[in-house]
């Protein structure tokens, strides 16, 4: 949208005005994070699980979390071009749609054992996991420098609370799908699907006025810059090169951790219930965190809780790595700093990454670099499979720790 275009269709916005409206998105955002959370939950759990069954060996389990990581990439990329073209609505609530009726689709891949189905299902389920990660961009677009960290940080936080139930409603959901004819790994798919187009539906009616619009009409108002060209002029490329660089490793080696953990403890005798758990915790310390997070990057700077996020994951992959195949309370100690070290990543890069670019160019930045956040979480979801299969848990969960202090390098860099 050009600058002329939005400075005629502005009116005078106070900061009394902006201030209501950031509370009311942040609310509104919230809401849906907390759909959104349930839905991304039945992926991460019982995906592999699924894929294991229907295909017999182990190699290949980690396609899931790759697939539908590939189609969050694709997603990422949509949802930002919409949202730019559109406003955060529109886009928010069609990646939300897309996601639902990628559920859907699994549902019926495991009622007709189709593999072939279940992959493309997977892959067009993805859209809701893009869309629920690039609804926080959304709650930061009324927010002003000191407050990027913290807005980031609530919505994540709120997602939480469907995040933590929706694996523990792997064992509900299972026998609710069994008692209507559908495999038990399926159930948690038809939460998803439902929570998903929840979201999507919430956000459509509740998200008005659009965030980034306002956004816009504010950086005309306060004559932060006078037309397209200066705005281009003031995206800082290191500080996006950076901020992706974090997001990346950080999405990568969660992934990879994360995908095969559920695997490892099929092999060892665990559950649904357990393995449930285990991810349940994972998934908490992957949200609930958020807010204190968003305090500490405002006060402390990106920089710092990006080195914090680097130690953090490679804690988790040691003790990952070291836990004895039996005890699930290692396993939650680890996949807990996991979660974490993950959040330390994504709200400092996110942050920076807000801070590096204009109302202008901001969604369609967002969606172009979240789609190499979700190509590196596809990666270690599809590698995952493979390096366990040849080398063993263990290796994979040193290996996550020891790229994660790639970022140590990066960061120093950024301060040069």
């Amino acid at each position: 949208m050009g600058m002329e275009k939005v400075e005629t269709a502005s009116e005078h916005v106070s900061q009394e005005q902006r201030k209501t409206l950031y509370r009311k998105v942040l609310v509104v955002v919230s809401i849906s994070q907390i759909l959104g959370g349930a839905g991304l939950a039945a992926g991460i759990t019982v995906g592999a699980l699924l894929a294991q069954q229907m295909l017999g060996t182990d190699a290949y389990a980690g396609l899931p979390a790759a697939l539908f990581t590939l189609g969050s990439a694709v997603a990422a990329w949509a949802v930002g071009r919409l949202s730019q073209r559109y406003g955060r609505r529109t886009g928010l609530a069609a990646g939300f749609a897309v996601g639902g009726l990628g559920s859907a689709g699994v549902v019926l891949a495991a009622i007709f054992n189709s593999v072939f189905l279940l992959f493309a299902a997977l892959f067009i389920y993805g859209a809701g996991t893009a869309t629920n990660l690039q609804a926080r961009y959304a709650g930061t677009d009324l927010a002003d420098r000191k407050q990027r960290a913290t807005a980031v940080s609530i919505t994540m936080v709120m997602t939480t609370f469907g995040a933590v139930a929706g694996p523990n409603l792997v064992g509900v959901m299972g026998n609710a799908a069994l008692s209507i004819g559908i495999p038990a790994l399926a159930g948690p798919f038809l939460l998803s699907g439902a929570a998903f187009l929840l979201a999507g539906l919430f956000l459509f009616v509740m998200l008005r006025p659009d965030p980034l619009t306002m956004a816009k009409k504010l950086a005309v108002q306060e004559e932060v810059c006078k037309r397209d060209g200066a705005v281009a002029a003031a995206v800082n490329k290191r500080g996006l090169a950076v901020g992706a660089v974090v997001m990346v490793l950080t999405q990568m080696v969660m992934v990879a951790i994360m995908t095969m953990t559920p695997v490892h403890m099929g092999h060892h005798g665990h559950g649904l219930r357990e393995i449930g758990m285990v991810i349940g915790f994972h998934i908490g310390a992957m949200y609930l965190p958020s807010l204190v997070t968003g305090v500490l990057v405002d006060k402390f700077g990106r920089t710092a809780m990006s080195i914090a996020s680097g130690v953090t994951l490679l804690l988790a992959g040691l003790v990952a790595a070291l836990a004895p195949d039996d005890s699930v309370v290692l396993l939650i100690v680890a996949l807990s700093l996991l979660g974490l070290g993950w959040n330390f990543g994504l709200i400092s890069g996110t942050a920076q990454i807000i801070d590096s670019t204009t109302p202008f160019t901001r969604a369609k930045t967002q969606g172009t670099l979240d789609v190499f956040v979700a190509l590196a979480g596809a990666s270690g979801g599809a590698l995952s499979g493979m390096v366990v299969a040849h080398a063993g848990y263990a290796a994979l969960s040193i290996g996550g720790g020891l790229l994660s202090l790639v970022l140590l390098p990066v960061v120093i860099w950024s301060r040069r």
